[in-house]
């Protein structure tokens, strides 16, 4: 089966890699929610839990680096099966672990697994989607990661209020089913989405091209590659500090009377609802793809201009007081519906609802593009390394967010009472987004020479590859 190729399965193999990439997101989304449960069980510092995701960060964009070149050598599903598997097992030891360094340990674990699913992933779903459909498929794919956060907030407030290690559980069982579900997946050949090459490769032909260490030169002198990596950082330190949303709305929630288990399923309902524009990438996506038929620079412009346009709305957002009301000592269920009912009841509700839905949708434009743009000036060989150098340099971006930002508001605690100290410092982490913007305006100067370049290395590599042999043996496994 994994090998046939037909509709059904490519449609089956599409549908694998996007839905099960955002599981890597349900696990960095589970843990934030739990810090205060996390921290009570270990008898540690809330911040010394917050360095966990911050680690995890960092070593998943930093394994990323590994799996992809070796996935860009060779073949792909197998690696997605090991870093699966190993994620899986890494949750199963987060649950269990009865000291807060064998959590650490298991968390570092899963990490490492992660950074597998991220960039092996990418590099398998970007040979099956064509220049034109870029954008759209690639903002499903970050769609999907998107909503794992979303999932993975709200898995962990509401099934871990109780017990923290419950949603741990759970993960790890979806890993299993994960690891069986890619067994499945039809084996995409390489640079098999590329018009240049696509005539040969449906004749027989093999793209033989593999990355090696001599090649790494020459992605930097892309020098568009050198924007779409370098963005990543200050973005994710902006977007790495919205981790902590949950604990913004939980605080809001004790200093309006509610008890700490209330506040957590609040805080973990309240902040899945606030990024809900995230959901709305598909948009940029498309426009992205649009603007792109028009003017080779169109993705990275469309991109910049999410980015900018979204700032002032996120310096507003986080001051904007709202009223949360809930039945006191009310379940889980009681509080998601008192939190939906609250968008029509209540002004203050809707109003900052509809202001994070804006600005979560303007910054969500940056993703398929970011995506769509690595594929679009790099050769098929390439792509899962440049997406993980990338995906380090987001790593790296998040962690110093995820990290820094407690210490911000530690600092902001001298002068500002809680809830207020969370509200200035996440407005304050929300600047790093300026550089990003100019960076993707920048890119937009550089990418429309390297898309050209790109286009006639590959129209020479497609001859080449017409006149090699067809090996039968391996046509027919493959058909």
């Amino acid at each position: 089966m994994t090998t046939t190729g037909g509709r059904v399965h490519r449609i089956y193999s599409v549908v694998v890699f996007i839905v099960l990439a955002s599981l890597d997101n349900v696990a960095v989304g589970l843990v934030p929610p739990l810090y205060g449960p996390i921290s009570d069980s270990f008898d540690v510092p809330l911040g010394l839990v917050g360095t966990v995701t911050a680690t995890s960060f960092l070593v998943s964009a930093a394994a990323s680096v590994a799996w992809a070149y070796y996935g860009d050598r060779g073949n792909r599903k197998p690696l997605l099966m090991i870093g699966t598997l190993l994620w899986a097992a890494g949750m199963t030891g987060s649950a269990v672990a009865g000291t807060y360094l064998l959590f650490f340990v298991s968390q570092v674990a899963a990490a490492v697994g992660l950074g597998a699913v991220s960039s092996v992933g990418f590099s398998v779903v970007s040979d099956l989607i064509k220049p034109k459909r870029r954008g759209l498929v690639m903002s499903l794919w970050g769609l999907s990661q998107g909503i794992g956060t979303f999932a993975g907030t709200l898995l962990g407030g509401v099934l871990g209020a109780a017990d923290w290690r419950r949603p741990f559980l759970i993960l790890s069982a979806v890993g299993l089913v994960a690891t069986v579900a890619y067994f499945f997946t039809y084996d995409i050949r390489r640079g098999q989405s590329d018009p240049e090459l696509a005539r040969a490769i449906a004749e027989g032909h093999e793209y033989d091209y593999r990355i090696s260490r001599k090649n790494l030169p020459a992605i930097a002198h892309r020098r568009t590659n050198v924007w779409l990596i370098l963005q990543g950082l200050p973005a994710q330190i902006a977007f790495g500090s919205l981790v902590w949303l949950p604990v913004l709305f939980r605080e809001r929630a004790i200093a309006q009377g509610y008890d700490n288990d209330t506040a957590i399923v609040v805080g973990s309902v309240f902040a899945t609802m606030f990024q809900l524009g995230g959901a709305l990438s598909i948009f940029g996506g498309l426009i992205g793809d649009k603007l792109q038929r028009r003017t080779p620079r169109g993705r990275a412009l469309v991109a910049s201009v999410g980015i900018l346009a979204a700032v002032p709305l996120y310096l507003v957002l986080f001051f904007l007081p709202f009223k949360i009301d809930v039945p006191p000592n009310a379940g889980a269920g009681a509080v998601l519906g008192a939190a939906v009912t609250s968008v029509v009841t209540e002004p203050t509700v809707t109003l900052t609802l509809l202001i994070a839905i804006v600005a979560l949708a303007l910054t969500s434009a940056n993703s398929p593009n970011w995506y769509a743009l690595i594929a679009d000036i790099n050769p098929p060989e390439y792509r899962g390394t440049v997406y993980s150098l990338g995906n380090l340099t987001n790593g790296v971006g998040r962690a110093a967010g995820n990290g820094l930002i407690p210490v911000a508001f530690a600092v902001m605690a001298s002068t500002y009472a809680s809830p207020l100290n969370y509200s200035v410092g996440l407005a304050a982490f929300q600047l790093f987004f300026i550089p990003t913007g100019i960076m993707y305006w920048l890119a937009s100067r550089t990418s429309p020479r390297d898309i050209t370049a790109l286009h006639e290395l590959l129209q020479k590599r497609a001859e080449v590859t017409a006149r090699t042999p067809i090996d039968d043996t391996h046509d027919q496994m493959r058909r």
